[in-house]
């Protein structure tokens, strides 16, 4: 899906014709300067617009979501117009860039994670910046050894999330931990998203991993087993699975966030279920625009981003001394245990554990 913000403001052409062809009467002795010069020329039209431009192209997930006002402060701040193009959940997007290296579809990436990191790090799929902003917040949440790659702008805690009205009109007790998840009665009323392509899937597993240790095979078993539904998405999961959600499904058990119930009334997190997630930044290696890029890496640190980002995505801004909605941390609950893996050891062990988990559930 693709959204386009602004106006287009075309470039120059290039290798096209330029002026008028020297005639066969004109001196021989100024066609081979005359040659240099055209070809100078060219180069140079080429190369502004390699280095400016118009526009900036941001690839990022189906859940990225920022007030128009916002958008438009970046046209208005920079003159450039800004380029949306989602692309699947956080999992879809960096196997994306990371598939492409040096020919990139688009000039700047937000969404990938700390849990797919690794991905177009490893490919190198990303061109070195390090915004100035950065030294106020974002850049204690750094990739370890790729500081420059990555710019981190959000983070939140991802967790179980139980539709309490559900529950209540029904005179059910909902379930007290993502443990309980193994009891048959709330298997069947949970779903769940694939880590495959799914960064909340890919952290929920990786919760699994960690506070179960070598049981988290048999946990997935008896987890599948007992009924739970999983699909590709969050988007999917929530908004269409979740009974809570603007589909009002069936499900009153969802994969989300900690933060989650502050947008969604009658809502709570299971706390003890979670996984802390960081969502980056990063410019694409073989950018068009490199100069629009860096600025658009800098806007999503600028405060009206960073502002934006609790009421827009329901996660927090990483930059210090960023204003939260009134009433937000009390909706949007800090987790009393999450399970956190060094991002070396996910990247070692991710793909041993997805392929153990498609065994596990049949995938």
């Amino acid at each position: 899906m693709e959204q386009q913000q602004g106006t287009d403001v075309p470039g120059r052409r290039c290798g096209g014709r330029r002026g008028n062809v020297l005639g066969r009467a004109a001196r021989r002795t100024l066609a081979l300067a005359a040659g240099v010069l055209m070809v100078a020329g060219a180069a140079v039209a080429c190369a502004d617009e390699s280095t400016t431009g118009g526009e900036v192209t941001l690839l990022t997930h189906d859940s990225f979501e920022l007030p128009e006002s916002v958008i438009d402060g970046f046209r208005r701040e920079t003159g450039l117009t800004l380029k949306i193009v989602k692309s699947g959940d956080a999992g879809q997007l960096a196997s994306t860039v990371s598939l492409t290296p040096g020919a990139p579809k688009g000039d700047v990436v937000f969404g990938i994670d700390n849990t797919f990191a690794s991905r177009p790090i490893e490919a190198g799929a990303l061109e070195a910046y390090a915004p100035p902003a950065a030294a106020n917040g974002a850049a204690e949440y750094a990739v370890p050894g790729a500081t420059d790659l990555l710019t981190a702008v959000d983070r939140g805690d991802v967790c179980l999330n139980i539709d309490d009205a559900w529950y209540e009109s029904r005179g059910i007790t909902p379930p007290q931990s993502f443990r309980d998840l193994a009891r048959p009665e709330y298997a069947a009323q949970t779903v769940l998203t694939d880590p495959a392509t799914s960064s909340p899937g890919t952290a929920f597993l990786l919760t699994t991993v960690g506070a179960l240790g070598d049981g988290w095979q048999d946990y997935w078993k008896r987890v599948v087993d007992g009924g739970a539904e999983i699909v590709s998405g969050w988007e999917v999961a929530y908004n269409q699975v979740f009974s809570a959600g603007e589909g009002k499904g069936d499900r009153p058990i969802v994969l989300s966030y900690a933060s989650s119930p502050a947008a969604t009334p009658n809502t709570s997190a299971l706390l003890d279920s979670c996984f802390p997630q960081v969502e980056y930044v990063g410019i694409l290696k073989g950018t068009r625009n490199s100069s629009g890029a860096r600025q658009l890496v800098d806007y999503m640190l600028s405060p009206e981003v960073q502002a934006a980002l609790p009421e827009s995505m329901y996660v927090y801004p990483v930059q210090r001394d960023v204003p939260l909605p009134e009433g937000w941390p009390a909706r949007a609950e800090v987790p009393e245990w999450i399970s956190s893996l060094p991002p070396a050891t996910i990247a070692d062990n991710r793909e041993k554990w997805l392929d153990q988990w498609r065994a596990v559930v049949g995938r």
